[in-house]
């Protein structure tokens, strides 16, 4: 049986030194930020507050935290010096929750907080509070020290959204166990007004895969309502293919600030995007997939797929390059599918099993010529290599498709299968 996920009270996070992988500090946890959810579900927590050198404070996702201890919180390196601001559905866990007054659901007694702690779900990466600390009295610095009590969060009242309750923070509460392309659905027929505010509550990682399943116009609408800073960031968020797709739709003024705004490498991927026709091999392609050097081995390679945030299409092979690793690579030698993967021996060189005999998309090979293809060779994802034989970037079958249909195909209901 698995041990139970650590739990932490936050009290014991407050101004613990953050580190990167390396050892190297890199700030203090100032707060936590959570969102509150419907009913007495526990609320999740989304990240940290991180106070950084010139005590500039900034977030950092639960995503990039890969240990939480009472004397230190450990992080994958990757941060975004940008200035935290704080989002209507979020709440400040230290700032906000502690110290506040709730009642106790099978009594209705009036408590005070004192803390609240917060694990990791088993075999996730997502985190919520879980556990409050309360204290029975009166309110008040002078009072006496009354009865102390941990308990689970649905046992008391006073922090959770009402089910019957106005505003984003219900809404959205409502929507977030949806998939993107059914919230993206839902955003659509809101009112424009309604439509910003549910965007503007969202955080950056959500509203990228929301923007990647809405119709141009939806899209522009919605980045045009956001602070400049805040769309950059949601740019960065999404994929490069889909981010360079937005930006084409811009006004080229609106398009080169948004780039400057953006982290220099991710910029950097999509203007080499917008430098290709849209209808093409090299404007199809995302330029972020599965890239493994000669000597990695078929656990290399597994590991790699495993990563949950990759699409099925992307994790269905891996492209095996000298390097550099990242696109444009050194030469492309060939593809590994997944179910050779499943076949071989953990410790089998990837470079002996490659199939070097599937030849690449050229990056400007038009769409028709793509998706002859994939159907040729029965292909979910294909590589784009250059005249010198670089791997620039691979097309998936999702772009393909989203060209392929009606321009208002997502616009349009979706019908539900017959079940016979």
């Amino acid at each position: 049986m698995a041990a139970a996920a650590p739990r932490v009270f936050v009290s014991h996070l407050a101004g613990v030194p953050v580190f990167d992988p390396n050892g190297d500090q890199v700030g203090r946890v100032r707060d936590l930020v959570a969102m509150l959810r419907v009913g007495r579900r526990p609320p999740r927590l989304l990240g940290l507050v991180v106070e950084v050198h010139n005590r500039r404070r900034i977030f950092l996702p639960m995503t990039r935290v890969t240990g939480v201890e009472s004397g230190q919180v450990i992080t994958t390196g990757v941060l975004n010096v940008r200035r935290f601001e704080q989002r209507p559905t979020e709440r400040l866990v230290i700032g906000e929750l502690l110290d506040r007054r709730v009642r106790l659901v099978d009594s209705g007694e009036e408590v005070t907080v004192v803390d609240v702690a917060i694990r990791q779900l088993p075999a996730r990466r997502d985190w919520e509070i879980d556990k409050v600390f309360v204290r029975k009295g009166k309110a008040g610095a002078l009072r006496r020290r009354g009865e102390t009590l941990t308990l689970e969060w649905s046992a008391v009242t006073g922090f959770s959204l009402e089910e019957h309750g106005q505003g984003a923070e219900s809404l959205l509460a409502t929507f977030e166990q949806l998939r993107p392309a059914d919230l993206a659905n839902v955003l659509h027929h809101l009112s424009p007004k309604r439509r910003a505010e549910v965007a503007a509550a969202l955080d950056d990682d959500r509203l990228a895969d929301v923007l990647e399943e809405l119709p141009d116009d939806d899209q522009v609408e919605i980045l045009g309502k956001l602070k400049e800073e805040r769309a950059a960031d949601v740019l960065e968020a999404m994929d490069p293919d889909d981010a360079a797709d937005l930006l084409s739709e811009l006004p080229e003024d609106d398009k080169e600030r948004l780039l400057a705004l953006m982290r220099p490498d991710e910029a950097a991927d999509v203007r080499r995007l917008l430098s290709y026709e849209e209808r093409t091999a090299g404007g199809l392609m995302t330029t972020e997939p599965i890239v493994l050097r000669p000597d990695s081995t078929v656990a290399d390679a597994l590991a790699r797929v495993r990563q949950e945030d990759l699409s099925p299409a992307l994790a269905a092979q891996v492209y095996v390059c000298r390097p550099p690793d990242e696109t444009p690579t050194g030469k492309y030698l060939g593809t590994v599918h997944f179910q050779r993967l499943l076949r071989d021996p953990p410790f089998t060189l990837v470079s002996s099993i490659v199939d070097s005999d599937l030849p690449p998309l050229s990056p400007d090979a038009p769409l028709r010529s793509v998706t002859q293809h994939l159907a040729a060779y029965n292909m979910v994802a294909a590589p784009v290599v250059d005249d010198s034989g670089a791997l620039l970037g691979a097309v998936t079958v999702d772009d393909v498709l989203d060209h392929l249909l009606p321009d208002d195909w997502r616009e349009t209901e979706f019908e539900e299968p017959s079940h016979g």
